[in-house]
This record gives structure tokens, C-alpha cells and sequence, in this order.
């Protein structure tokens, strides 16, 4: 505990980043609220971006809108990327819309948090009980000794007659409501601890897969010696405290007749009358649940290196991929080298295209003969035409700019006019030629084009008829 540790402490460690951040009250109110007190392992994007986002507003009603001025999403991403996440986005095998959960850090931090509140009292004599009643049972479970062994439990015997005998003769010996409030007060903090704990036994295996991911795609073992020291490091794993603790554990919990038993136990507890009186909170009554809901999610994390190791032996995949596999190879091998070090850039890979290009041979045309021109030996005499071609000399000039010039002169008195509009402004006089062009203009100056609603357009033509055409509504903004 010097002082450059607990410097280094503070600059890298998540619990102590979270609690000095300058918005640590929105964050851990915000997932107090959505993880620790509904007790939710993990939260779909949708739904967490959805609550924060009400919590956000909320927020901003008390406290101005420049309280908090980033989006649901934006604060998200922040609090799960960076080096010391506050959260963990994860992706599951059940879909594409990832996934939120609390780091082990996090939940440290909330738990300490809730330590400073104050409290009703604090139980020192069930404490104590629970200290002596431990050590009790770690001398008399460590003992050697027969005769010692013996002697405890005639000991303990001589109490339980003794108990018996009182019993019979009508002397019943029940706790006080104080201590029975002391020792459910206890119960409770020991719950929510265990709940605490699972998701820093479940980032654990979790570290555990990962390391052995990226060992397999940087080793270049052969792959039974490789698989022979991943097996013996997964049996050290299982036979390590943790392992045999969460394994007894689990084994525990999954026994019908404990299960029977604890929701006995639960029911006769919350009907006492010193019980209800505290309004307690319903977080206890469904234990069972919690605690089942996080040794399953611990037990998959678990089975994610066994379906690694399976995937790894699919030898006849190895073989028919083997290039693929080499590239995929080389990807893995570079992630793990910039993994602690990833790049800044918003562009920082280039693919030459998207999807291959494909010539298939019967997509090509077949051959074709040229034709051969025959050229005629007869003389070309002049002619006479019959047609007029006096309409070749009166084309209509359109002016491009002097269209471009009304639809600015338009929208200087107004913030959008339609081409109906403008076309009673400035009559149309040069027909179709001068509607073709004003939509020419419409595409090169951005205008808005609304297709489900059509309009006619009336113009005269060289001869003075009416004509009209009908399109979809154009919009000129300025």
C-alpha cells in the first residue's frame, strides 16, 4: 500500500476510474437502476438504449438540457469501449443485437457504495456467532484426531438431549425480534455478495477462453501437443479452489431436495411476524432464481472452451479451408499483437472490392460474323425534296440562366416555392423544352420531389394551344 502502487491504482484501475468520473453519478445510478436492483445478468441493446434514454429525459427535466448532452447510444459505447470498460458488450450465439453487463469492477463499485448508506442497526452478535460457529467447524473438520473428534461430537450431543429435555418440559427458547431482524439483515448481505461474486467467477473462465483462443491462433505446435497442454491447464482450472467451489456450488443448487429446502426455509422466514414488520424487500424470496439464472450463465461461459476445442479438432474443416484457415490465421495473429493497442484511425483497412468479380464462360456472348457491305455500281443522281425544312431554322433557345435567375428571384420573398407555382409566375412560353429544362435545374440544384403527389403543368405551344403535362410535385428550397 505505498504510494506509487495506489497511484498506479488510481489511474488504471475500473472501480476507482468509475467513481472518479465526471459523470460517476449518472452512470452508477443508471445501472444500479437497470442491473443490481431488478438483479439482470445483461440487457439486449435496444432495451438498455431504450431505458437510458427515458432516464436521460428524466434527468434533463430536473436538471436543464445541457446536464447531459450526448445521446443514449454515444454514452453507451463510451462507458463499454475504452481499456478499463465499465461495461461489457458481448455478442451471443442467439442473434446479431449484442449485448450489456456489468464488469466485476463495476459491481465492486456499486457494492461499496451501498456499504456507506446508513442502516437500521449493525449486527455484531450474529456476526460474532457466525465467526465462532466458522472457526468451530475449521478445527473440527481439519482434526486428525479420533478420540478429539469423538469427544466433540458427545459434546454436541449433550447439548441437543439437553435441548430435548427442555422442550418436553414446555421451556421454548426463541430469538428476539432484534436478533431475529440482525440475522436477516446478515442473510441478505450475504445473498447479495454471492450475486457479486459470480460475475467476477464468470470474467474469470471468461479470461480463461480468451487466452486460450489466443494461443491457438499464435501457436505453431503440432496440434497434440498443443490440445495436451490446453487439456492439463483445463483440468487445473477445474481443480483449482475456485473450480471445486464453484462445482460444489453448483452441485448444491441443482439438488432437488435443497431447492425444496431453501424455498421452505424462505417461505418460513418471511412469514415471521418480526419479518414483516421490516417490509423487507422481495430481493431474498426469489434467491433460488438469481442465483440459478447466474451459475447457468457462469456454466455456459464455461462450455464456450470446450466448443472452442471442438471446433479446433474438426480436422476435415482444417483441411478443406486450409487456405482460408492460413488467412484467417494471419488476422488472429495480428489482432493479438495490437490488441492493447488498437488503431485510432476511423480508416485503417482497404478492401479491393466488396464481393469477387465473376466471368463465367457461358455468360459470354458467341460469335458473331460481320456483315459484309455490298456497295452498289449506280449512279447518284440529284434529287428534289418534298419536305419542308424551314422548322431546322426556327428552334427554340432555351436560357438556362435566365431560368435559374426566376427560381432565385422566387424563393428571395419565400423559403420554398413548387414548379405549378413558379410557373405562374414566370409563364411558361418556349413548351416543353422549357419544363424539360426547369427539372434539369430541379436535379442540379438538390430540389425536394414529392412522387405520391402529382400536379399538372399548363403551357402553349408555337401555335397558342394549351397544352398540359402532368408530373410528380417539385419543390425549389432556398
Amino acid at each position: 500500500m505505498d504510494h506509487d502502487y495506489l497511484e498506479k491504482l488510481k489511474q488504471n484501475h475500473p472501480t476507482l476510474r468509475l467513481l472518479a468520473a465526471d459523470n460517476a453519478p449518472l452512470i452508477i445510478s443508471f445501472l444500479f437502476l437497470a442491473f443490481i436492483q431488478p438483479n439482470r445478468r445483461s440487457l439486449p441493446q435496444a432495451e438498455i438504449t431504450s431505458r437510458l434514454d427515458d432516464y436521460l429525459f428524466h434527468l434533463r427535466e430536473i436538471h436543464g438540457e445541457e446536464k447531459y448532452p450526448r445521446s443514449a447510444r454515444q454514452y453507451l459505447e463510451d462507458w463499454a469501449g475504452g481499456r478499463t470498460p465499465f461495461l461489457r458488450k458481448y455478442y451471443t450465439s442467439l442473434g446479431d443485437e449484442p449485448e450489456f453487463d456489468l464488469t466485476p469492477a463495476t459491481e465492486k463499485a456499486v457494492e461499496w457504495l451501498q456499504s456507506l448508506e446508513e442502516r437500521q442497526f449493525i449486527g455484531t452478535e450474529s456476526r460474532l456467532l457466525t465467526v465462532f460457529n466458522l472457526l468451530k467447524e475449521l478445527v473440527r473438520k481439519t482434526s486428525l484426531d479420533p478420540e478429539e473428534r469423538i469427544a466433540e461430537l458427545e459434546r454436541r450431543k449433550g447439548e441437543i438431549d439437553a435441548e430435548i429435555e427442555r422442550l418436553r418440559l414446555g421451556i421454548v427458547e426463541t430469538y428476539e425480534p432484534t436478533q431475529v431482524k440482525e440475522r436477516f439483515f446478515q442473510v441478505e448481505e450475504t445473498a447479495r455478495r454471492l450475486l457479486a461474486d459470480f460475475r467476477q467467477v464468470e470474467y474469470n473462465f471468461r479470461a480463461l477462453d480468451r487466452e486460450i483462443r489466443e494461443r491457438i491462433a499464435v501457436s505453431d505446435l503440432p496440434k497434440g501437443r498443443l490440445l495436451d497442454e490446453i487439456f492439463t491447464e483445463q483440468d487445473a482450472i477445474r481443480d483449482s479452489d475456485q473450480g471445486k467451489s464453484f462445482q460444489a456450488f453448483w452441485e448444491f443448487l441443482m439438488s432437488a431436495p435443497r431447492q425444496e429446502e431453501l424455498a421452505e426455509l424462505l417461505e418460513a422466514v418471511y412469514g415471521l411476524e418480526a419479518i414483516r414488520s421490516l417490509n423487507p424487500d422481495p430481493f431474498l424470496a426469489g434467491i433460488k432464481f438469481a442465483l440459478m439464472d447466474a451459475g447457468e450463465k457462469v456454466y455456459k461461459t464455461n462450455s464456450l472452451l470446450v466448443e472452442q476445442l471442438r471446433k479446433y479438432l474438426d480436422e476435415q474443416g482444417y483441411l478443406e479451408n486450409r487456405r482460408i484457415m492460413e488467412l484467417v490465421r494471419g488476422i488472429e495473429k495480428k489482432a493479438v499483437e495490437i490488441k492493447d493497442a488498437p488503431p485510432t484511425e476511423r480508416d485503417f483497412a482497404f478492401l479491393d472490392d466488396t464481393r469477387p468479380d465473376l466471368e463465367l464462360v457461358m455468360a459470354r456472348g458467341l460469335f458473331v460474323p460481320p456483315r459484309s457491305v455490298a456497295i452498289g455500281d449506280s449512279r447518284v443522281t440529284v434529287g428534289e425534296a418534298d419536305i419542308e425544312v424551314d422548322a431546322l431554322y426556327r428552334r427554340n433557345f432555351v436560357n438556362e440562366a435566365e431560368l435559374r435567375g426566376n427560381i432565385r428571384q422566387a424563393l428571395q420573398t419565400r423559403p420554398q416555392i413548387t414548379l405549378s407555382a413558379l410557373a405562374e409566375l414566370f409563364p411558361i412560353r418556349k413548351g416543353l423544352a422549357e419544363v424539360v429544362t426547369y427539372l434539369e435545374l430541379a436535379h442540379k440544384e438538390g430540389a425536394l420531389v414529392a412522387d405520391d403527389i402529382e400536379e399538372q403543368l399548363a403551357f402553349s405551344n408555337e401555335g397558342g394551344e394549351v397544352r398540359h403535362v402532368s408530373l410528380p410535385r417539385v419543390i425549389f428550397v432556398r
